[in-house]
């Protein structure tokens, strides 16, 4: 891990100068840099410009009281908030998300998702699969897919990023594991723990006041390896590596300083705070997740708070709704004036849904039989909502779509046809990415 010494300092962006220069410590879920890049080299890369950001909300949301309100149930189920209209006639949200509706017609709700396993864990999500009766070698997250498919962009930059923190309930803090494409395509997490530690030469923060300081001892450090002899009988791959660990690339897209004050404050910042078991409020992720797609990222995974909400649901939801609705908003915004929208996917989402009934603690337990997700952008068609539950929320009454589904809907925009794309597990047989003879890219969308 390339890390810097010293206490920690504050930007202004509420980060601190220790999270930001722990650029090197990008754990690569057990594997090597360099194993990354070989693996990525062998497969004959190409230059595509697609790219994803995978917003997962750990705990299970509660989806009839964000995207599927019902305000004609009994007061049991009905809950506290009402919905409101958004920019696209008929379709109401939650009213704790003006901005959203503000700009509805960038995005799409999925309000009968079926397929869910029911565990607490980030890996469908992530994967389109459930845990259970993997292949050999294991299923792999979508953005190791990518990663394997396309490589990277640029030798400098990570085709694969997790921004999720570690978690007290670990299944939720999964950024995404490579699985049998192997471990060459295991996502990069900074500030995540290595098991080397490269300090800069002894250089500690008291001495990197600025960001120009901090850029000028990466420059040093590059001049000072090579000029000793430290990367002599490196193969190139091992070059690569220390290219990405020490690129001013790869540090200018971690630091949000370079932001404009006003786009950071449209985007908020949120709480550095853990969750009980969960993860922090972190608003600046989601701004940190466009810097990464802008400078070559095709992948981004992060996660947002704690929705295990069996108790004080509205309480909570009146919290974290509106931070929700303002970094997301501001996301998809942002990557429309940049105009990168068509081109970059956006999905939120959780585990599974919420009881419709409101328990003994005013709060909502799990509820597998049926979810919702937000997706946006990816050149999809959007502007409406696609399937319903029934009066009470229990289940989907119409178009219930399966999880697979939806990750056969992000790969068709992300350039890979699941219907004839194979990878071979570790026991060399091919597997498909979806069951592809039942499930294909929703019409509705594509």
């Amino acid at each position: 891990m390339l890390s810097i010494l010293g206490q920690p300092l504050k930007f202004c962006d509420s980060l601190n100068r220790r999270t930001f220069l722990q650029v090197g410590g990008l754990a690569l879920g057990g594997a090597s840099l360099p194993q990354i890049l070989k693996a990525q080299q062998e497969q004959g890369l190409s230059d595509h410009d697609k790219g994803i950001i995978m917003i997962f909300l750990p705990g299970g949301p509660p989806h009839q009281d964000m995207w599927d309100i019902k305000q004609d149930a009994p007061s049991e189920i009905r809950g506290e908030f009402t919905s409101i209209q958004t920019r696209v006639p008929g379709m109401e949200i939650c009213e704790h998300f003006p901005r959203l509706a503000s700009c509805a017609d960038k995005f799409s709700i999925i309000r009968s998702i079926v397929g869910c396993s029911g565990s607490h864990a980030a890996f469908q999500c992530l994967t389109g699969h459930h845990s259970q009766q993997q292949p050999a070698g294991g299923w792999p997250a979508l953005g190791s897919v990518l990663a394997r498919q396309f490589g990277p962009r640029d030798v400098a930059i990570p085709p694969f990023v997790g921004l999720s923190p570690k978690m007290g309930h670990a299944p939720w803090a999964d950024n995404g594991q490579p699985g049998f494409l192997g471990r060459g395509y295991a996502p990069f997490t900074p500030a995540g723990d290595g098991k080397e530690n490269l300090v800069l030469n002894g250089i500690t923060l008291d001495r990197l006041q600025d960001r120009q300081r901090m850029l000028a001892a990466l420059d040093r450090f590059r001049s000072e390896v090579d000029n000793s002899g430290g990367m002599h009988g490196l193969d190139e791959f091992n070059a690569q590596a220390f290219g990405i660990l020490t690129s001013s690339r790869l540090a200018t897209a971690l630091d949000l300083e370079r932001e404009p004050k006003e786009v950071r404050d449209r985007y908020g910042y949120g709480e550095d705070k853990m969750q009980d078991d969960g993860g922090p409020r972190l608003l600046t992720n989601f701004l940190l997740a466009r810097r990464l797609i802008e400078a070559g990222v095709r992948c981004v995974s992060l996660s947002f708070s704690r929705w295990d909400w069996h108790s004080r649901n509205f309480e909570q939801g009146r919290r974290d709704f509106p931070m929700l609705d303002q970094a997301l908003s501001a996301l998809i915004e942002d990557l429309a004036q940049r105009q990168l929208l068509d081109n970059v996917s956006v999905i939120v989402w959780g585990e599974f849904g919420r009881s419709p009934k409101i328990n003994a603690n005013a709060g909502r337990d799990h509820w597998p039989q049926v979810s919702s997700a937000l997706v946006a952008g990816g050149g999809m068609r959007h502007g409406q909502v696609i399937g319903a539950t029934n009066r009470l929320g229990e289940f989907a009454k119409e178009r219930p779509v399966h999880v697979q589904e939806v990750f056969a809907t992000l790969y068709k925009t992300l350039g890979i046809d699941v219907s004839g794309t194979t990878f071979p597990d570790l026991q060399g047989r091919p597997q498909y990415l979806v069951e592809h003879n039942r499930y294909r890219p929703m019409p509705e969308l594509i």
